[in-house]
């Protein structure tokens, strides 16, 4: 009875420690199992099986207590790996957010049209070529002088008209040359000269009896003082005439040259974005901008001149015509007295 009993019990000491040496090995290969499954997930902790607590619990002999000794002793053997497992497995989260994040963020598309810089007139103007830089700089000169010309034959007419009619108004009750010359005094100006010219040719043809001859003579005169005039006038609206009529060519040979060169740029560079070939278009279409604002004023201001002096010339010829009309009574006044010697 004893030898069954004690045979028993080696058995369930046996049985015991068969159950403790299995049990760290499938608690170890779970928690690998399922942390491959799910990186994030911490493995579960193994619980040990409550039944060999029992066991031992049951058993009253001596030799339990060394197997449950040497199976406590085993378990934090155990244990290890199924804690290690879990604390394995949590970076991995981290890791992989951190490796997910950038593959969230769009990735730069290839093929984007690079921005295009600032297209303002000066920007055009620098990075335009050397011939186109010439002709705008030669286009600007030459509306600065369609400008000044304009201030200046604005001044210029606006003080002559002023003068020759004030002139007009002070001989015109004048009955002589000599009246009138004593009314301007010693002003300059045309009206003075065309007087001048009458008592030099009355002066040069005294004691010729034909008075048409010494008319003729002075209407020459004034003629030629009348042309001096209007060439004088004139000067600077040949200048506004060329502006005008070749400005717009000059703007049109620099837009010629920026596409020009706009093109060979295109076929430099392979491409025809709109980055690439807008520049140049805006650069060549500058030069005839600045033609146009060239050529514009400078026609408007010649047309402008004309009528102006035009109107002058007129008060030119009514001076010419007073000068010879006092010419004319000198002449009749002369031969009247002379005549009137002859009878005495």
């Amino acid at each position: 009875m004893k030898f069954a009993s004690f045979h028993a019990s080696l058995v369930a000491t046996a049985l015991l420690a068969a159950t403790w040496l299995t049990a760290p090995a499938a608690a170890q290969t779970q928690p690998q199992a399922a942390a491959q499954a799910r990186p994030t997930a911490p493995a579960p902790a193994a619980v040990l099986p409550a039944p060999a607590t029992a066991a031992t619990a049951a058993q009253p002999s001596a030799t339990a207590a060394p197997s449950t000794a040497a199976a406590t002793a085993a378990m934090p053997t155990a244990a290890s790996p199924m804690a290690a497992a879990p604390m394995a497995a949590m970076p991995s989260a981290p890791a992989t957010e951190a490796a997910i994040a950038p593959a969230s963020e769009p990735a730069p598309k290839a093929g984007i049209a690079p921005a295009m810089k600032e297209l303002s007139p000066w920007v055009m103007f620098m990075s335009a070529d050397v011939i186109v830089k010439a002709v705008m700089i030669g286009l600007a000169f030459a509306s600065l002088v369609t400008w000044t010309v304009f201030i200046a034959k604005s001044i210029e007419l606006s003080i002559a008209s002023t003068r020759l009619r004030s002139a007009l108004k002070r001989i015109a009750e004048a009955r002589s040359l000599a009246e009138a010359q004593m009314a301007l005094g010693t002003k300059q100006g045309i009206l003075p000269s065309f007087l001048s010219a009458a008592l030099r040719e009355a002066r040069m043809s005294a004691g010729l009896s034909s008075d048409g001859g010494i008319k003729e003579r002075a209407a020459s005169s004034f003629a030629e003082i009348v042309r001096a005039e209007a060439r004088r006038i004139r000067v600077g609206m040949g200048v506004l005439a060329t502006i005008g009529s070749t400005s717009p060519f000059v703007g049109l040979f620099g837009t010629v040259w920026g596409i020009m060169n706009s093109f060979i740029g295109i076929s430099k560079s392979q491409t025809t974005n709109l980055a690439v070939v807008a520049p140049g278009i805006a650069e060549a279409l500058l030069a005839t901008a600045i033609g146009l604002v060239a050529a514009i004023p400078a026609v408007i201001i010649y047309n402008h001149f004309s009528r102006v002096t035009k109107g002058y010339l007129e008060l030119v010829s009514r001076a010419s015509g007073a000068a010879a009309r006092l010419l004319s009574r000198d002449l009749d006044r002369s031969h009247g007295s002379a005549h009137s010697h002859a009878a005495e």
